[in-house]
Formats: C-alpha cells, structure tokens, sequence
C-alpha cells in the first residue's frame, strides 16, 4: 500500500513541477484551490430489528457503528490538486456476532454472542489527483483507493473527464471504477464441521452439546471455490443551468459485479427440511447462494430550485433495476434555509421503495431443491422513509483557529430511517472544514 501511495504522490507532484515550470503563460488565472484544505468527518449510527440474514431472516439485527475521516485537498500549483482521504469504521454488532453463537452461554438468535465476530474495523485510505484546463472548462481526475476489515479486501481505481461549455451553463462527465475485491470466507461455526476434512457430527460442538429436534443434522455445504469479486462501474452525467435560479441535471449508471457475491456466514433454512437446534439456535440448512454475476442499472435526475436569499429547494428522483429481479424508486426533498450570514438549516425527507430479488425467500420459506436463495432482507420488498434535520455554521472570514488552519465550516446532521418492516436506524454526522492560512 506504501508503494502504491508513494508512486501516486510522485507522479502528481512530478506532473505539478513540469507545469509550472513552463513560462507559457503570463496571464493571470484563478487557482482551482486557493490553499490546504482539511475535513473532519465523523459519525455515529445505530440499527436494530428482528430479521438478521446472519441467523436466517430472524434474530436480532443490533449493531452500532462509530467512524472518522481526514479529507486533506493539497493545490499542488493552480491546476492541480492532491486529495488524500483516510478513515476508521469500528462496528459492534450483535447479528454478525451470531457467526459463532455457541460459544459462551445460550445460544439464541435474538442475543448479543460473545464471539469474535461481534466487532470488526474496517480501514480506508483513497487518493485522487485532478487537473483543470487553463480556461476551467476541462477536468480530468484519477484515484487509487484501498480497504480493509477483517474477512474483506478491497483495491480500486477510477477516473473521470468533465466538460464545461456554453460559458460553464452546461457540463457533461463520464467516470468509470475498478474494484477488485476478496474475501477471507467465514461460515456459520455449525457448518464447517461438515466441510472438506471435516469430521461432521463427531466434532466437539455436537459432542459437547445437545442437539434437539432432528439429531439427524445433515446440513447442505460446500465451501465456495473463489472469494474473488470484481466490480465495474460506468457513469455519465449531464448538468444544464435552465435558469439564474433554476439548475438541473441527469445521472445515468451501469455496475457489473463478478464472482462470490454471497455472504459466507449468512444462514438459511428451508421449509422441506425438519428442524435442528443447539439451545434456542436453530441450526443452519445452508449458507445463502446466489448468482456470481449481477448488473445494475440507475438513471436519476436532481433539480435545484434558488427561490430566495433565505430558501432553496433541492430535489432528487432515482430508478433503479437489476437482473436479480429488483426495481427501486428514490425520492427525496431537502430545504436549506438561510437564517443568518452564518447559520443554515437543512430540513430534508428522502422516499425509498423496492421489489425482491427473485432468490428471497423469507424464513424457511427455501427449498433444497432451489439453486439459488437468500434469507437477507437488504433484498426483500419493502418501503422506507427518512428523515433529516441539519445545521451548518459558516465561518466565511475563519476567525476561529486551530494552529495554522482557520475553522471554514461545521456541519452537523441527523437522520432517522424506518422501514415497513421490524429495521429502523439513526445517524448522527458531523463535519468540521479548516484551511490554511
């Protein structure tokens, strides 16, 4: 990763020196980033309901998630500018943490387990680097990102092209993204006694406890033979001023992802296959299979309304599809209001509804005999409402310090979720953006 980060830096500073070392122009233009800009971001979120895919579309779905971001945007001379951006997600999740729910006390879906699985750390670092044209109506941007948590790594790349013209009234863009991912397969603690070499129902988990029901447990795994996956995306956007206070803008994006795209240690159980428990655990039938390729399709358009010095209404609609069997709609509002020089709030209420993907099938609901099947209900039907409240502080002068760098902004924002199933979650976000004196 070192390697990857110094070669980046190095080409984005070389391609900065050969520029401005060249005297080919003596007029005067505006910096696309007049000086070091640093972002703090940071958030806290928090979930719950009662249909976990870990444990098969029931069980507990409690987890809380804590994150924070450096955005540091370095002008590397008046074209071009560096970005680097570096965060930390630590989760606790009382669903994930059912992996392994035999290992200390009662097994139960609805239950905190104390095993490792319970927390992760997921690891980010991603830089960019863009250069404007002379006149500002070109931009082109390439990135390099990386991450990783505990079971999943992951190396992108990406760029895009931006045009301006019709005296910057109209903008067109194209990016495109490469993800190559793996993953470090985990499976239900139940199931791998039953994989290659495994010693079935002579392990120590059936030896030690009591299994209840059908003690003629015979699950139905097999390890899967790649971890890889691959995602390619492709975008295209077009943005047009239509009026001094009217903007609006299309967005049209294709993905296609490649290889394992199941969740190893996602449970399921089929209706044909009589019940085994360990406690008040239900043991798994299998672990979720669906297809490895998948494509995504998402056309969506915003417009943006200047009613007044005080009010703004910005608006936003999205379709979706795939071939897996799902349509979406979004749909959302949000109202910044101006209530002084510094001080804006942003009320806001987004819509989302969706089909189900052919493969869902709700708890044990599956059939052995089925090729593909998953109890996760990211992929059920189902209707969600949002809402938001917000408040942004403006400090256009930067009196406020910190060392060399003058606080510019803060941002502070509160989300609640709902779904017309058992899953809610709330957010709480803040950003906090210095520059350089």
């Amino acid at each position: 990763m070192k390697k990857i980060i110094l070669i980046f830096c190095v080409f984005a500073f070389a391609k900065s020196y050969s520029q401005t070392g060249q005297d080919s122009t003596k007029i005067y233009k505006k910096r696309v980033l007049e000086t070091t800009e640093v972002d703090f971001l940071t958030s806290y979120y928090s979930q719950d309901g009662d249909n976990a895919a870990v444990s098969g579309g029931i069980g507990t779905e409690e987890l809380t998630d804590v994150t924070g971001t450096f955005v540091v945007s370095i002008p590397l001379n008046d074209d071009d500018v560096l970005t680097i951006d570096a965060g930390v997600s630590a989760y606790t999740s009382a669903s994930s943490s059912n992996v392994d729910p035999f290992d200390d006390g009662l097994a139960d879906p609805f239950q905190a387990s104390s095993g490792a699985s319970n927390s992760d750390l997921w690891k980010n670092i991603t830089g960019s680097y863009s250069h404007s044209s002379d006149d500002r109506n070109d931009i082109w941007s390439t990135k390099v990102a990386i991450s990783s948590e505990y079971d999943y790594f992951s190396v992108g790349v990406g760029g895009s092209y931006t045009k301006l013209f019709n005296e910057k009234n109209t903008e067109v863009s194209i990016n495109g993204n490469v993800y190559i991912d793996s993953w470090k397969a985990i499976y239900p603690t139940e199931l791998r006694p039953f994989g290659e070499g495994g010693n079935g129902l002579s392990n120590r988990l059936f030896t030690q406890n009591t299994i209840t029901g059908n003690t003629n447990y015979n699950p139905r795994f097999a390890e899967f033979d790649s971890e890889g996956r691959n995602s390619y995306s492709l975008g295209f956007g077009f943005s047009q001023i239509l009026h001094k206070k009217v903007q609006g803008s299309l967005a049209l994006d294709f993905v296609q992802q490649d290889g394992l795209l199941s969740t190893p240690f996602q449970r399921v159980y089929f209706s044909d296959v009589a019940d085994s428990y360990i406690d008040n655990f239900q043991l798994a039938d299998a672990v979720e299979s669906l297809p490895d390729s998948r494509f995504k399709v998402a056309v969506g358009g915003r417009l943006n309304w200047y009613l007044n010095e005080t009010v703004t209404v910005r608006t936003f609609y999205r379709y979706y599809f795939d071939d897996w069997g799902i349509t979406s709609h979004t749909a959302s509002i949000e109202m910044p209001v101006k209530i002084t020089n510094k001080f804006t709030l942003y009320p806001s209420y987004r819509f989302y509804n969706q089909t189900a993907a052919d493969y869902f099938n709700t708890y044990e609901s599956a059939l052995s005999t089925d090729e593909f099947y998953t109890s996760d209900y990211d992929l059920s039907k189902y209707s969600a409402n949002q809402f938001g409240f917000g408040v942004s502080y403006t400090d256009i002068f930067s009196k406020a310090h910190l060392w060399q760098f003058g606080l510019k902004s803060i941002d502070l924002k509160f989300y609640q979720y709902d779904r017309d199933t058992s899953f809610s979650s709330s957010i709480i976000t803040a950003g906090f953006k210095f520059v350089m004196d």
